[in-house]
């Protein structure tokens, strides 16, 4: 049966950023506000009065310093805190096909074949901003692919189940690559609101070319050892945003319509989940965990981050091993590991193995070995 390789990555960036130092002061002005115009209520008892953030709170519980954002201002205002991103007519390409098609070009320039070798494209991302027509077939229009694509989303783990799904395509047609996006507009979702996530999330896009290993430039690229896929259902992250509720008497603005969160319930149950999955897959493999030159976990919090790594190479992680890119781009969902390979996989010898790992709402976790070739 014919092996996948991971041929090319390709990664956008926004312009703009945001430092823990702006968000707060744009969140704490927001709560003064609040306090002060529901100052009779809070008096009276009947309404608790908002607390402040900090820089120090922020990294703490995260890890994270700054975060990329497609806009800026919406999100320091502390009258709108949302990013304010202005509909596009159908006629023009829509913003996250956008980005997602400059991440892609980026790989596709990287894999140095032309776009005719491309026989499929996956958008894999937590929050399509349509329904339909398809993200991806957006995305294949626009790179004048032929073939078919279509959209996925499993949460945070979309980019592993995409490696995942254009691996079996490999593996039953090695005829044509696939290419896979990873478009996150995750300040769309975040409430900025919210003292204990407005930090949470930052925007970008990741891109992913798979293809058969003998098709692949001899010396090049990544062999996928193996994959596996994991989901477990829970309410601890979730987000209630959908067309059955856009008329719902409490509005698309309500919370529950935006990324909710219980944290500490997420970080016990995810963290053994995820550590067992890794050693157990590991060993299904004939890899020993402990021997793997690189992790490039899921950015989701530099505590969990850190736990998982020590879990499975059953010690602290040296510097480097353990990749983390949160302080620069925080929680990017679907692309967080995608960031930290695409930018981190120098220093690798051919037959050196390393992991790609996901994990998030769902629950869902996937696994995804690579070795240099």
């Amino acid at each position: 049966m014919p092996h996948a390789v991971i041929a090319a990555t390709g990664l956008y960036t926004p312009p703009q950023s945001i430092s823990n130092a702006e968000l707060v002061q744009a969140f704490n002005a927001f709560v003064e506000r609040h306090n002060r115009r529901h100052a009779a209520e809070i008096a009276a008892g009947t309404m608790e009065p908002l607390q402040p953030s900090s820089e120090a709170f922020i990294e703490k519980a995260s890890g994270i310093k700054s975060r990329y954002v497609i806009d800026k201002s919406g999100v320091l205002d502390p009258e709108v805190m949302a990013p304010r991103i202005p509909e596009r007519a159908n006629e023009e390409l829509s913003v996250l096909a956008e980005i997602a098609v400059h991440a892609a070009r980026q790989a596709i320039e990287a894999w140095g074949k032309p776009v005719s070798d491309i026989g499929a494209v996956l958008c894999a991302a937590s929050n399509m901003q349509r329904p339909y027509p398809a993200m991806a077939i957006e995305v294949q229009h626009a790179l004048g692919i032929e073939g078919f694509a279509f959209d996925m989303n499993v949460a945070c783990s979309s980019a592993t189940f995409g490696i995942k799904t254009a691996a079996d395509f490999i593996a039953s047609d090695p005829s044509k690559a696939v290419l896979m996006v990873n478009p996150e507009i995750c300040s769309g979702h975040l409430n900025f609101r919210d003292r204990d996530s407005h930090f949470i999330f930052g925007d970008v896009a990741t891109a992913v070319i798979v293809e058969a290993g003998a098709r692949a430039q001899a010396g090049s690229g990544w062999d996928i050892l193996g994959t596996r896929l994991k989901t477990v259902f829970s309410n601890n992250i979730r987000n209630n945003f959908g067309f059955l509720n856009r008329a719902a008497p409490e509005g698309a603005g309500a919370p529950d319509k935006l990324f909710v969160q219980q944290g500490r319930k997420v970080f016990k149950d995810v963290v053994p989940m995820v550590s067992e999955m890794i050693v157990e897959h590991a060993a299904d493999l004939g890899l020993d965990p402990t021997g793997l030159k690189r992790l490039w976990l899921h950015q989701a919090n530099i505590n969990m981050n850190e736990l998982i790594g020590k879990r499975v190479l059953g010690r602290d992680p040296a510097p480097g091993e353990n990749v983390i890119i949160l302080d620069d781009y925080a929680n990017t969902s679907s692309a967080g590991s995608i960031i930290a390979f695409h930018l981190h996989h120098e220093g690798f010898a051919p037959g050196d193995t390393g992991l790609i790992c996901s994990f998030g709402a769902g629950y869902s976790a996937g696994t995804v070995f690579v070795r240099k070739r």
